[in-house]
């Protein structure tokens, strides 16, 4: 890293993600890892500040996450949040015991260290959210309560080790002054300053893109979407004409996308495209394969190599082809834990992972630190158009992880017909810039219907709309009647083989944005 940052150690919990984003919300870096990382991986980041996440454990309990205490030792200051709290007291030589009277939910908290410059100009009172089945009994040699519930222990601190400590979570908005208290870590203890801004990135990242590609050559995995478009700009003001980016029909696009996107990469970004419809290739792959994790391995793989064939053809007139640009982002990363920790894997990514050994391709990944709407505001930095940038959200496995059970070419072009009304209407009613994602999907579920006085037995078409900041929380959207009518009304009329249309109103969690 060529920055300050903030280490988050992720213990498990659901919220670890919105301490990352509270974060970077005050421009300054922060970086999620595991809690098993080591002190050496821990200290590549240069932190000026470690933060301790909650998580579902007991401090006591045999399978509590394997985490090194000496990190408690380290030359910086530490904030433990919730089960942070609880491991600083079981590792200094606190005790820690399950409570007599659990806090899930909102709490009231009283500050009784005013001075504490961890609540400096908050309130004597907070309220607070609280989500914890264990409470510190006994706090460790040194440590001092700070704040206190009717109930149990609410902060604790110890200053002279650079330690502090609460119990309650103020990354999630039901903790009012959850904001404030973040603040006051970042800048009165650990001097953070607010330098992490999308200039900043630009100009460090482009730096350190140059430096790592020197005079070699590079290809990009381009999709079309947000995140490889900014991505391949990003590369391609570093290195010019070094880059060649790379787009693949997989056959699981949306309609017409394959020759929109070769229109909009040349035209509007200036970009080196090379072209590829591998379409049939893919659909090979995807022969009888129904299962979710299957599909999006088969794609994946299937992506890595017409990549590695299209690395040979470039390099026969480039004189070689040594990385590979992907447009992966942190969600992507979390959600495929490519890094070992108590968080569960959801699921694969295709453009996340080891690169198969007889690819020699290196990878430059250069928003891998980013979600979404970071993205976009690096692509407004770089001057991209607002049509690219405002581009909702598109699988790298495409269609293919919204048609459920095996994708062929018919429930493609079903699908893609589909996929193209419910976009048409949203974008009419005005909706498109203001949901996160908006979509068809292909259930194999066929039911009878009446369509002229005949009978019809075709595909049911489920239509998805969420809302959310990065992905990894969302809400389904309350679209309005008129716009759904005219979406099932459309779809069922001119689609032949759809003949119902269900919307789906499940949020993420439980669910996941995509189906598959």
């Amino acid at each position: 890293m060529d920055t300050q940052s903030i280490v988050i150690l992720d213990f498990g919990s659901q919220y670890t993600q919105l301490i990352a984003r509270r974060i970077r919300e005050q421009n300054v870096f922060s970086a999620v890892l595991p809690c098993t990382a080591s002190l050496e991986e821990i200290q590549s980041y240069k932190p000026i500040g470690i933060v301790l996440s909650g998580g579902p454990c007991s401090v006591y309990d045999a399978d509590a996450p394997p985490a090194d205490a000496e990190v408690l030792g380290l030359d910086v200051p530490v904030l433990g949040i919730c089960y942070g709290l609880q491991f600083i007291t079981h590792h200094l030589g606190g005790k820690v015991r399950s409570a007599e009277k659990r806090e899930y939910g909102h709490a009231e908290v009283n500050i009784v260290d005013t001075k504490n410059p961890l609540f400096e100009s908050l309130p004597a009172d907070l309220t607070v959210w609280m989500s914890h089945g264990d409470e510190a009994l006994e706090l460790p040699a040194g440590f001092h309560l700070t704040a206190k519930t009717a109930n149990a222990v609410a902060g604790i601190a110890n200053p002279e080790r650079r330690i502090w400590a609460v119990q309650f979570h103020p990354e999630v908005h039901h903790t009012r002054q959850g904001t404030a208290l973040l603040r006051n870590f970042l800048f009165n203890i650990c001097d953070a300053k607010a330098d992490w801004t999308p200039a900043h990135f630009v100009q460090s990242t482009v730096a350190a893109i140059k430096d790592k590609v020197g005079d070699k050559h590079a290809i990009c995995a381009l999709s079309g979407g947000v995140d490889s478009s900014v991505a391949a700009v990003l590369v391609h003001r570093a290195i010019g004409d070094q880059l060649t980016c790379v787009f693949v029909n997989n056959g699981v696009l949306r309609r017409n996308e394959f020759f929109k996107v070769q229109q909009t990469m040349r035209d509007k970004l200036g970009l080196n495209l090379v072209a590829v419809d591998a379409s049939t290739r893919f659909l090979a792959k995807l022969e009888g394969v129904t299962d979710p994790e299957t599909k999006r391995k088969a794609i994946g793989n299937e992506f890595i190599a017409v990549f590695d064939d299209e690395a040979h053809r470039i390099s026969a007139t480039t004189g070689g082809v040594d990385f590979l640009v992907q447009g992966t982002l942190y969600p992507d990363v979390i959600e495929s834990s490519s890094v070992k920790g108590p968080s569960q894997t959801i699921k694969s990514h295709h453009n996340v992972g080891g690169l198969p050994e007889t690819m020699k391709l290196k990878l430059i990944e250069p928003l891998r630190d980013l979600f979404k709407d970071e993205v976009r505001r690096i692509g407004r930095d770089l001057g991209m158009p607002e049509e690219i940038l405002e581009r909702q959200p598109f699988p790298g496995p495409g269609l293919a992880v919204r048609i459920l059970g095996e994708v062929t070419a018919e429930r493609v072009a079903l699908l893609q017909e589909a996929d193209e009304v419910v976009v048409n209407e949203i974008k009419a009613a005005g909706l498109y810039r203001q949901i996160w994602q908006s979509f068809a999907v292909l259930l194999p579920v066929k039911s009878v219907g009446v369509m002229g006085d005949q009978r019809t037995y075709a595909y049911t078409c489920a239509i998805r709309a969420v809302h959310s900041e990065d992905g990894m929380t969302a809400d389904w959207v309350p679209l309005p009647y008129e716009v759904l009518k005219r979406i099932s009304s459309r779809i069922v009329n001119e689609i032949r083989g759809i003949n119902r249309v269900v919307y789906d109103i499940t949020s993420k969690p439980p669910g996941t944005i995509e189906w598959e």
